[in-house]
C-alpha cells in the first residue's frame, strides 16, 4: 500500500506544502514565496514572514490536497520542519503540522530541513548508499557524509559566513535586488575572473570552509576603487567573486569524496541552482571520480519547498522516527 506524506515548510521565508507518493513522487508541491515582501528591506525580516506564514499555511494545505486530488483520510502521515530556521517561522509550520496531525489522527514526523534538501535529490533517481551530500543554501554551507537512510554525520562546514550569505553580501554591495544570487550567476557569466579573489582553505588538510575572508576583499576592493573614483566591471566582479566561491565548493567536495569513497555525490540547498556550480561540479565529479554518480535536483527544488521535506520525512516514518505533540521549534538544530 502506498504511502503518502503531508510536508509542511516554514523555515524561512517560503511556506510551502506538499504531498509525496512512497518518498518519490509529487503529487503536488505548493510554495508561496515571500520575496516581494522582503525585496525592499535587503533580506528576510523575521517578523514579517512569520506574519506571512500564518497568512498562507492554512491555504497552502488545502490547496496542496486539492491538486494531488487526496482526501485527508487516505494520509499515512504528516512531516515538518522543525529547524534549522527562524524560530517564529518555524513556530507557525510546527503548530500547524501538530494540529492537522492531531485533527486527523495521522502521526507526526520531524524533519531536519538540511536533511530536506538532501532529500530533494531523490526526485531524480533512488538514492544508493555511502552517498556526500554538498549542501549549499542561504545559511548553511556543509558536507554531509551518508552511510545509509537518515544516517548523517558532517565532515565539513564553513565556519563563518556560508556561500549563500556571502552571495547576498556582494550583492548589496553591487546594489543588486535581493535575493541577488541568480543575477550574480547571469553577470558572472559576461565577465572574466580579472580580480583573483582568494581560496581560502584550500590548502589546509580538512574539508571546512570559510568565505568571510572572501567577502571582505570584495568589499574593500570595490570600496578602494570607490574612494579613487575608479570604475569597476560588474561582470567582471561577479565572475571572480563566483569563481572563487566554485572553485572552493568543487575542490573541498571532490578532496571529501576521495577521503570517503562514496557511490553518489549530491549537490543541494538553494545555491545548488547557481549554473556555474552546476557546469562546473559536473565537469569535474566526471574527470575526477568516475565511479561516482553526481545528482543534483532540478532547479524548482533547489530552494525551500515541502516536497523534500515529505520525501525525508518518508525515511524517517519508515524508522519509526516519530514526535508527540510536544515537539517544539529548534532554529540551531544540527543533525
Amino acid at each position: 500500500m502506498s504511502e503518502l506524506i503531508l510536508g509542511i515548510e516554514s523555515s524561512c521565508d517560503e511556506t510551502s506544502v506538499a504531498i509525496v507518493k512512497d518518498g518519490q513522487t509529487i503529487l503536488s508541491n505548493i510554495v508561496a514565496s515571500q520575496i516581494k515582501s522582503h525585496k525592499r528591506f535587503g533580506g528576510v525580516v523575521p517578523e514579517v514572514a512569520s506574519r506571512h506564514h500564518v497568512e498562507q499555511i492554512t491555504l497552502c494545505i488545502d490547496e496542496a490536497l486539492q491538486e494531488a486530488q487526496i482526501d485527508k483520510k487516505d494520509l499515512t502521515a504528516v512531516a515538518v520542519t522543525y529547524g534549522p530556521g527562524l524560530v517564529g517561522a518555524l513556530l507557525i509550520g510546527v503548530q500547524a503540522a501538530k494540529a492537522f496531525a492531531w485533527a486527523n489522527h495521522l502521526p507526526l514526523i520531524p524533519v531536519n530541513h538540511i536533511a530536506g534538501h538532501i532529500y530533494a535529490a531523490r526526485f531524480e533517481e533512488e538514492l544508493q548508499f555511502p552517498l556526500l551530500a554538498l549542501v549549499v543554501s542561504g545559511g548553511h554551507t556543509e558536507l554531509v557524509y551518508m552511510k545509509e537512510d537518515a544516517s548523517y554525520k558532517i565532515i565539513g562546514e564553513t565556519r563563518d559566513d556560508a556561500a549563500g550569505e556571502a552571495y547576498d553580501k556582494v550583492g548589496r554591495v553591487l546594489n543588486l535586488s535581493y535575493p541577488s544570487g541568480k543575477e550574480i550567476d547571469q553577470l558572472a557569466h559576461l565577465g572574466k575572473d580579472n580580480y583573483h579573489f582568494p581560496r581560502a582553505m584550500l590548502q589546509e588538510d580538512n574539508f571546512d570552509f570559510s568565505f568571510s575572508g572572501l567577502k571582505s576583499a570584495f568589499i574593500n576592493l570595490v570600496h578602494n576603487a570607490q574612494q579613487r573614483q575608479e570604475t569597476l566591471s560588474q561582470e567582471d566582479l561577479a565572475a571572480s567573486f563566483q569563481a572563487s566561491v566554485v572553485e572552493v565548493l568543487v575542490k573541498k567536495t571532490i578532496h571529501a569524496a576521495k577521503a570517503y569513497p562514496v557511490k553518489q555525490l549530491v549537490l543541494a540547498g538553494g545555491v545548488a541552482a547557481n549554473q556555474g556550480l552546476r557546469e562546473t561540479m559536473k565537469q569535474k565529479v566526471a574527470e575526477q571520480l568516475p565511479h561516482s554518480t553526481l545528482i543534483i535536483p532540478s532547479l524548482r527544488l533547489c530552494g525551500d519547498n515541502a516536497a523534500m521535506i515529505a520525501a525525508a520525512g518518508q525515511t524517517e516514518f519508515n524508522k519509526h522516527n516519530l514526535a508527540d505533540l510536544s515537539l517544539n521549534a529548534c532554529p540551531g538544530l544540527s543533525f
